[in-house]
């Protein structure tokens, strides 16, 4: 750890990343070791990172434009947090847990995906030998993979080609339904983080380790000195070189490029009319084709569609922009319930979190023969530099909660070193 010269750091200890993670690593030292100084530099003008809500007041409800759902939330540490904050857990089943709502049809088609859909998971699930592809185990010419490649896309964010079968089978979201928070998941990490010191506008460029007892953290902002530093950006911004570690770090720039975000975005429409539509209700907007949209009609009952993309259809749709996803949204709906529902909708938002520089995606998924790379991702490097966030979890990937626990874990070796090292 720190040597002599550690005395003249700007801070004890530098978090770098202003999301879920971060946030989680930093109240939980704050907890710990209140007598060491704490730094949280966020290169974007918010906390929070992906997890992003917007209100909108006339319609009564806040719009989550990143994580929406407290996914296995009896287990999920944000459910506690948002009741200490002052925040409301609305326990509404999700459209996939018992009791929500699908609006789908009933015969012997719906039947048919249904048993194709389930099939399709098994042979996921009893899965043995090496990794592979995800759409190795579909089988050829069944007329339900559109239906089970748009499923699999909004798994992973990306395409079923380029996600790993082994890496999906450890995916365990904890105990229970999913929940939703009321006033907005990106309102309750943001709250959360609200007794951090933090630096927004603070974008990190480069890390230098290679002396012992302080690391130089050079920023748009100046050049700061930390004894110990926690890295929680996304690997699309640490894969793309967008902060350089001095020595390299090759394993961890490698880790980070096969575990990419796949990208998950989403498209908000007023309704006009709320009687149009039922309430808190999801639909998929195709059964025949993976390049399709899932929407939640009237969450929580307001005058709102929530829209959502993946894959490829979110990259098109995210690059041609807000015109082009409300035509697609408006189509996929008129094809259930008739062309008079255009006149209806008119856009209230859009996520494009492909486009977001200091992020570049949604949530991690692993390429076939990479999900141990999370391990890796995860490790600390020469007990001065630490990692977390959501790709550094083997089993909580993609989610806030994932986010959160590696960062705990991360404050926990940084309060461990420092008292091994005072």
């Amino acid at each position: 750890m720190p040597g002599d010269d550690s005395k003249g750091a700007d801070a004890d200890v530098v978090i770098i990343g202003g999301g879920a993670a971060g946030i989680a690593a930093a109240r939980r030292l704050q907890a710990l070791r209140p007598d060491l100084s704490i730094l949280l530099l966020e290169a974007g003008d918010r906390l929070g990172g992906r997890a992003w809500t917007l209100g909108l007041p006339d319609a009564g409800i806040a719009l989550d434009l990143g994580c929406g759902w407290l996914h296995g939330a009896r287990t999920n540490a944000w459910t506690a947090i948002a009741g200490e904050v002052g925040l409301t857990v609305d326990r509404t089943p999700a459209p996939w847990n018992d009791g929500g709502r699908q609006l789908q049809r009933d015969g012997a088609e719906a039947r048919a995906a249904r048993q194709a859909i389930g099939a399709y998971f098994e042979r996921l699930e009893s899965h043995e030998g090496n990794d592979a592809a995800m759409a190795e185990l579909l089988e050829p010419g069944n007329p339900w993979n559109g239906q089970i490649r748009a499923i699999g896309t909004y798994i992973t964010g990306a395409e079923l080609e380029r996600s790993s079968i082994v890496d999906y089978n450890r995916y365990d979201p904890g105990a229970g339904p999913d929940w939703r928070v009321r006033e907005g998941y990106g309102t309750l990490v943001s709250r959360y983080g609200k007794p951090v010191p933090a630096r927004l506008g603070t974008e990190v460029t480069r890390i230098d380790h290679r002396h012992a007892g302080r690391i130089g953290i050079e920023t748009n902002q100046g050049v700061l000195r930390a004894r110990a530093v926690l890295v929680t950006v996304s690997t699309n911004v640490l894969a793309a070189g967008r902060i350089a570690f001095d020595p390299p770090l090759p394993d961890k720039i490698e880790a980070a490029a096969r575990l990419p975000l796949g990208l998950a975005d989403k498209l908000f429409l007023r309704l006009a009319n709320p009687e149009a539509l039922p309430a808190d209700t999801h639909m998929l907007g195709s059964t025949s084709r993976g390049a399709t949209g899932t929407y939640q009609l009237r969450p929580f009952g307001a005058p709102v569609v929530e829209a959502y993309f993946a894959g490829d259809l979110a990259h098109d749709l995210e690059g041609q922009g807000s015109e082009a996803a409300f035509s697609f949204a408006c189509n996929e709906l008129a094809a259930h319930f008739g062309a008079d529902i255009r006149k209806q909708l008119s856009v209230a938002a859009l996520s494009a979190w492909a486009a977001v520089p200091h992020i570049g995606g949604s949530y991690s998924y692993a390429e076939p023969g990479a999900s141990n790379l999370r391990g890796r991702l995860a490790a600390p490097h020469d007990g001065r530099i630490f990692f977390a966030g959501e790709a550094c979890s083997t089993s909580r990937y993609s989610t806030a909660h994932g986010a959160y626990e590696t960062g705990v874990a991360a404050a926990d070796l940084i309060a461990g070193s420092f008292s091994q090292n005072p």
